[in-house]
């Protein structure tokens, strides 16, 4: 396994056009970023991590939370913010970051299709010298007050669901069937 470079088994041949994108900087947690990656392999969605990592990316609880899933996900590791820009560019127009910090809420974006979901690290964020930059597109997911957050991983599902929605769903399976029984609708 490389850094800096795609470590699925050729996820990427496998994604739909259009993709999401979901870009954590600097993860602190193995369990949650495998539980990311296994929410990325069942939305084919891409794994984007920015480095410092918190754990290694081969670590157990990593593969653990991923279950099965890990070696079907497409995930770039990225040495530093500005390397995923520069290897990235179309980035820079169509990228959302998701801060408690935020002035939007998450709903009121229009995701396109492949953009890029961005989340910081679970102790702090996305530093504020990079949301400064992205005012109109920094969203927040409500919460009561004095809270300082959700779970990075729960943050990540809400927000990719609300962009995968916005597009019709449109790679994804919408119905699914009892093994026992046919619904009578």
């Amino acid at each position: 396994m490389s850094f800096g470079t795609e470590t699925g088994s050729g996820a990427a041949g496998r994604l739909p056009e259009g993709a999401m994108n979901i870009v954590l900087l600097e993860p602190e947690m193995p369990a949650n970023t495998g539980n990311i990656g296994r929410t990325c392999v069942a939305t084919g969605s891409r794994l984007h991590l920015i480095e410092p990592l918190g754990f290694r990316i081969n670590e157990k609880m990593v593969k653990r939370a991923g279950l099965d899933y890990w070696d079907s996900l497409d995930v770039t590791v990225y040495d530093s913010y500005g390397d995923f820009l520069e290897r990235n560019p179309e980035a820079v127009k169509k990228i959302y970051m998701a801060t408690t910090k935020a002035p939007h809420v998450y709903t009121e974006a229009a995701y396109e299709p492949g953009a890029y979901l961005m989340f910081g690290k679970e102790s702090a964020g996305i530093p504020e010298e990079i949301l400064a930059q992205h005012p109109e597109t920094a969203v927040r997911i409500p919460m009561m007050g004095g809270i300082r957050s959700l779970n990075l991983a729960n943050s990540v599902a809400v927000v990719l669901y609300e962009a995968l929605r916005q597009n019709g769903f449109s790679h994804m399976q919408r119905q699914g069937r009892p093994r026992t029984f046919e619904w009578e609708l």
